[in-house]
């Protein structure tokens, strides 16, 4: 009997170990962050800890540890022998309307092109500006597209369980969780804002490690520029600048009208609605590529918006040159692109230095690369990372310029709508109201919104885009993942390589259309998808797209934004006329709108 009883002692204690395992991924557990561990930066009272493990079984401890920092003010902590800290949390602490009870987290995902994000290694002062406005920040490290995606987001939602799992030990409310990121960066913090708890995560999670009690889902995602909808992301680039590609051979003339119609069948599929409840969507026509219909009629409306927006903001005389821009990105180097002016006459509307106006904050460098020496004039911008992404993301790109250049200094606005149409008129102003209509689309992308990238845009024909690179399997080599094209490719040379990529297997044992879904926010919030309605989409969202950049169609951050308008979220959206692939802002600073939206959310709750 005694024996029995040690076997069935065993048998506990084994199923609890087993237990154990099925929670945390790994038989590893995680410790909460430690209340006696912290460090103190007195000059900006903010108290730290870094190198925290969020996940019990990292793929690459290089890049798989966050930090997180505290306004001092929500501590009172008493100096430890080892020169660390040990805090009580302040009841009493008021920051700018916050308190410890409601203080929002937020998250930087400061990866272009997909790249790995470091952890940091030693305080920076760049987070001031967010823990002064009583944020907390969370700083935490990612692998990169060369990983293979999911997982980059996997890390990222480790991390946020992370934070949660450790919420006893911290101030704030840690439902009010915020990610914010720029090009690949915004696109993966929109896939955190629409994939909150999805299932298809859950063996990547379970594969690392990762606490598996809480929840990944966020209130709100702010997201610049972000790559998205990238299962058509070749067709509807086709479909809004292929009108604007020259010197194509015929097989290539023919893939990019044949990708064009795939989009106008896809859209046509998806069941998007305008603002007024009628569907969205796209007819034959006689010029272009189902370049008519109601879907055309409202993309038409987002470009003309656009503009009529920035003539209603912006004084004349007007330096579209500039090159002097605080609070925006320097244009894409070599190219032409409008730099905007806010009332105080600073470029972006952002304050002297000297009257308040923040620094660029220093993140963390890019995956395996020095900042490009091109770039290296404009300084480490912290995530107004400069526009010429080309040695960063490893996209593919040619030369290429509208039939217009924009530069020097217009005194009126009649003189800048006499500069747009200097090549052929196609915008048509009325100077009484001070509002335009342009004449289409095709006309729109030759003059300034011109293709730059091969075919097809994100998957091409040789896989070697950064977005080949997000879904291959942690080998070196790129992967192809457009299932639309690969049809449209049957027949060729082709075809073979798209269609054994196609079926090939991930460590998990899925193929690339399972993380293609994941790696998609219309999958979660549009029926179109299977995914729909099956994770918690972020109830708040700030989208900004730069309307002249030449790195994705205008249709990519309108169609999300849509996409979660319909779906019942909170958006705001503007396409900013005049930038290109940045943190486009129509006025002020983007971090500084950042944080006032995040403000204007948390205290009306």
């Amino acid at each position: 009997m005694k024996n029995m009883n040690i076997r069935r002692g065993c048998l506990f204690l084994f199923a609890l170990y087993i237990g154990t395992a099925i929670i945390f991924g790994k038989t590893k557990s995680l410790s909460k962050i430690n209340k006696n561990q912290w460090l103190y930066n007195e000059q900006d009272d903010v108290y730290y800890q870094l190198g925290l493990s969020y996940a019990s079984h990292p793929k690459d401890k290089k890049y798989e540890t966050m930090g997180i920092f505290v306004p001092g003010q929500y501590f009172i902590g008493k100096k430890n022998n080892n020169g660390t800290y040990s805090i009580k949390i302040n009841k009493q602490a008021n920051i700018n309307g916050f308190t410890v009870d409601n203080a929002p987290y937020v998250m930087p995902i400061e990866t272009p092109g997909y790249s790995a994000m470091n952890a940091p290694s030693e305080y920076s002062s760049s987070v001031k500006q967010f823990t002064n406005a009583g944020f907390i920040y969370i700083w935490a490290g990612a692998r990169g597209r060369d990983h293979g995606a999911p997982a980059g987001v996997t890390d990222f939602k480790a991390a946020i369980r992370y934070t949660r799992y450790s919420k006893s030990n911290l101030p704030g409310n840690t439902d009010n969780f915020f990610t914010f990121g720029m090009s690949g960066g915004g696109a993966q913090s929109a896939i955190l804002g629409a994939s909150g708890d999805s299932p298809l995560y859950k063996d990547y999670l379970q594969e690392i490690g990762a606490i598996m009690s809480e929840s990944d889902a966020i209130l709100g995602s702010m997201d610049w520029c972000p790559i998205t909808n990238l299962d058509v992301a070749n067709e509807a680039y086709e479909w809004n600048m292929g009108a604007s590609r020259k010197d194509l051979t015929e097989f290539e003339q023919k893939l990019s009208d044949e990708l064009a119609k795939e989009f106008a069948l896809y859209i046509n599929e998806l069941g998007l609605k305008d603002d007024d409840g009628q569907e969205l969507t796209l007819e034959q026509s006689e010029n272009g590529i189902y370049q008519s219909g109601s879907y055309y009629e409202w993309t038409k409306e987002i470009v003309e918006n656009s503009l009529n927006r920035f003539l209603a903001y912006t004084s004349f005389p007007y330096d579209a040159g500039s090159a002097n821009m605080r609070g925006q990105t320097p244009g894409r180097p070599g190219e032409d692109g409008l730099r905007m002016k806010g009332p105080d006459g600073m470029p972006g509307g952002m304050p002297p230095m000297e009257q308040g106006g923040q620094t660029p904050p220093k993140m963390p460098p890019m995956e395996g690369k020095e900042f490009p020496e091109e770039l290296k004039e404009y300084g480490n911008h912290g995530g107004q990372t400069p526009n010429n992404f080309e040695a960063i993301d490893n996209i593919s790109r040619k030369a290429s310029k509208g039939t217009i250049s924009l530069d020097g200094i217009y005194k009126t606005a009649q003189d800048y709508i006499e500069a747009l149409n200097a090549a052929g008129k196609w915008v048509e102003y009325d100077a009484e109201t001070n509002t335009v209509k342009i004449t289409s689309l095709a006309d729109f992308s030759k003059a300034l919104k011109v293709a730059s990238k091969s075919l097809g845009a994100f998957d091409d024909l040789n896989s070697s885009q950064g977005e080949n690179t997000l879904f291959s399997y942690n080998n070196g080599k790129g992967a192809h993942f457009d299932s639309r094209m690969a049809k449209l490719l049957i027949g060729t040379e082709y075809e073979e390589a798209y269609k054994n990529d196609l079926e090939t297997t991930d460590s998990v044992g899925n193929k690339v259309q399972t993380r293609i879904n994941m790696y998609n926010p219309m999958y979660y919030i549009c029926n179109y998808y299977d995914g729909y309605g099956s994770s918690k989409v972020a109830k708040y969202w700030r989208i900004r797209s730069g309307i002249f950049q030449s790195d994705t169609a205008v249709n990519t951050e309108a169609n999300l934004a849509q996409a979660l308008k319909n779906y019942g979220a909170q958006v705001d959206f503007a396409a900013v006329w005049g930038m290109q692939h940045t943190k486009a802002e129509e006025t002020g600073n983007s971090d500084t709108n950042f944080i006032k939206w995040v403000e204007g959310i948390v205290k009306e709750l």
